[in-house]
């Protein structure tokens, strides 16, 4: 099956940013890719990187106008679509969403971002409601597409939860980047673990993974620190870690990678790694951390 990461620097212009990741749908098409992956929230500039209560003014239901052509274009290439919007699901209340649109251009299914995180530069629990729809892959024409975003990837037990679940290909929109403070050195080991870290949820769960990251650097509007540079990076890796395709850390790329499914089949049956999990000593992992246990 062929698949493409579509990795592009955003601007404030929302209509030129779609217009330009439409374009590139249709570059993609010509080489026959049954599967498009966006980076996430993919229509403007990373807003996290301040608290405004006007960019809820951005947000947009789903079904809704990205979705509309979104859905158009899919159907006019007969391809699967994965998509990163900024939901909007009632007054007040919003989501970080993945919408995958199936070849006929319907809409599949969503996955809600689970895990928000608030750092410097990332401050994305004043925006997003947790996601409340679980860890389940989206059935599609092309297989179980176990969709995650951006701060999920760091979790394994979203990872495995959701091959559990039946996934068949890991998939994560992302947005994740530089502060330009920080040393060379200190900016290289961010990337390395966050490469090592997806490369290693393909390792264990057997499974191709295909990572989508913006690129690009991007002002924050409140001039309160330095901005973002994203990392760019996209990449696409086998079920047994191994890189398929990467995009550069500087440029935007579409990145065309041919993947097997049946491969995950054959890794899974030398290295069984669902086979042999101990479900019987795990219950722990319910906990939020395991305090010291006192002798009594």
């Amino acid at each position: 099956m062929r698949t493409a990461l579509i990795q592009q620097q955003n601007s404030d212009d929302i209509h030129a940013n779609l217009d330009k990741t439409l374009k590139a749908i249709d570059r993609a098409a010509e080489q026959e890719v049954r599967l498009v992956v966006l980076q996430e929230l993919h229509t403007g500039p990373y807003f996290c990187q301040t608290e405004d209560p006007h960019i809820f003014d951005l947000a947009e239901p789903i079904p809704g106008p990205t979705t509309e052509i979104l859905s158009k274009k899919a159907l006019q290439h007969g391809i699967v679509i994965v998509a990163s919007l900024f939901e909007r699901r009632a007054p007040g209340l919003y989501h970080n969403t993945a919408v995958v649109l199936e070849s006929d251009g319907s809409i599949a299914g969503i996955y809600r971002k689970m895990h928000i995180p608030d750092d410097p530069g990332y401050y994305e629990k004043f925006y997003f409601t947790p996601g409340d729809l679980g860890f389940q892959p989206i059935q599609t024409s092309i297989g179980r597409l176990g969709v995650l975003v951006c701060w999920d990837q760091w979790f394994p037990e979203a990872a495995r939860l959701m091959a559990m679940a039946g996934a068949e290909l890991l998939i994560y929109p992302t947005a994740i980047g530089w502060d330009p403070s920080d040393t060379d050195v200190e900016q290289q080991r961010q990337r390395e673990a966050w490469i090592t870290v997806q490369r290693g949820h393909a390792i264990a769960n057997g499974l191709h993974t295909l990572v989508c990251n913006r690129v690009g650097f991007e002002a924050d509007p409140s001039d309160s620190s330095g901005g973002s540079l994203f990392w760019g990076s996209s990449f696409v890796c086998g079920p047994q870690g191994e890189m398929l395709a990467q995009a550069p850390s500087d440029d935007e790329a579409i990145i065309v990678t041919d993947i097997s499914l049946a491969r995950s089949e054959q890794v899974r049956r030398i290295w069984p790694f669902l086979r042999d999990r101990r479900i019987d000593a795990y219950s722990d992992l319910n906990q939020r951390y395991l305090d010291a246990r006192q002798d009594t």
